[in-house]
């Protein structure tokens, strides 16, 4: 069977360069990551090394993205302009093999004006669904500004993929600051933060009636749904409050995928399906961050019931979510 992976991050050097330029008060710090061992290298190619790596993981299609933090924290016009030139980027990487990649496209959300025109031109160049993340600046994601994009994608059947993303400057001194410069980034990033804060995008999009609104958006979440998939027993207390016509498990069930980013541990899949159902869950490997071998994989995928749900999670919820032609 096909193994399709969705979550497969790149760089375009000239982000990189306008993100680094960035006062120090507006850098995002989490840019380190990019730079450790040969992540800058793996994240800019876009062509033979990446595919002997997927090749050598048994990968069939790789569903790329850009890496955090996108163009969100950059000024609006500079948003808009470098965002129009990684969707174009990307969609040549497609055409250049379009038997192997796909993409989400990446918005100029600083510029909440230009988003759903920026989402309608990269869906016209084949981008099958979007990246975004928690907020721009101080502006959240549930933000009024931006239902005219909710909208748009749920028109253009473009799936929305909320990635994590570095919390807030006041967030991380009052939550986690207070040790070694390095311990302070890790765990406001990939040991908490990054996914608590996805968590905390999601969750308020439902508390807006985001989904009553656009009852057809479809909303992806990384990381085994980002913590949320573990305290919805608790989240589902907030339906009747902020009055919502259905439970936010519900919505959950409904209105959300769930991806794997490499996390190959069968618990935290089998806490998946005991919340959600096997047409909700998809495969994924965050490259180049995580890199599981073939072999890695071809054991994760034993842990499933049937060939039928394996089939599911390895190609054909992602096949049916993104309208793949494969």
């Amino acid at each position: 069977m096909p193994l399709i992976a969705i979550e497969e991050h790149w760089m375009l050097p000239d982000l990189t360069s306008a993100l680094n330029a960035l006062p120090p008060d507006l850098r995002d710090e989490s840019l380190a990551f990019n730079e450790m061992g040969d992540h800058q290298q793996r994240l800019e190619d876009l062509g033979a090394g990446r595919l002997a790596t997927i090749d050598a993981q048994g990968i069939d299609i790789s569903i790329i993205a850009l890496t955090p933090p996108g163009t969100h924290p950059l000024p609006a016009s500079e948003a808009v302009r470098l965002s129009s030139a990684a969707n174009n980027v990307a969609a040549a990487a497609v055409t250049s093999n379009p038997s192997r990649f796909r993409s989400l496209s990446t918005l100029p959300m600083s510029s909440p004006k230009d988003v759903p025109a920026e989402l309608e031109r990269a869906a016209n160049l084949g981008h099958v669904g979007t990246m975004v993340y928690g907020r721009s600046g101080d502006r959240f994601l549930d933000d009024p500004c931006y239902d005219d994009f909710f909208g748009a994608a749920a028109e253009l059947s473009q799936p929305v993929f909320i990635h994590p993303q570095l919390p807030a400057p006041a967030v991380r001194d009052a939550s986690y600051r207070g040790f070694d410069p390095l311990t302070d980034l890790g765990l406001a990033t990939f040991g908490w933060g990054w996914h608590l804060d996805a968590a905390i995008a999601a969750l308020r999009l439902i508390l807006r009636g985001t989904f009553d609104r656009h009852p057809d958006l479809q909303v992806v979440l990384g990381h085994w749904g980002e913590m949320l998939l573990f305290w919805l027993d608790r989240a589902d207390s907030l339906s009747r409050v902020a009055g919502l016509q259905r439970s936010v498990s519900d919505y959950v069930r409904s209105n959300f995928f769930i991806t794997s980013s490499g996390m190959l541990n069968p618990a935290l899949l089998q806490h998946a399906l005991a919340v959600t159902s096997i047409d909700r869950l998809i495969f994924s490997t965050d490259y180049p961050f995580q890199h599981p071998t073939q072999q890695q994989i071809n054991l994760f995928l034993e842990h499933f019931s049937s060939d039928a749900d394996r089939e599911k999670f390895s190609s054909a919820n992602a096949t049916a979510l993104y309208g793949l032609n494969i």
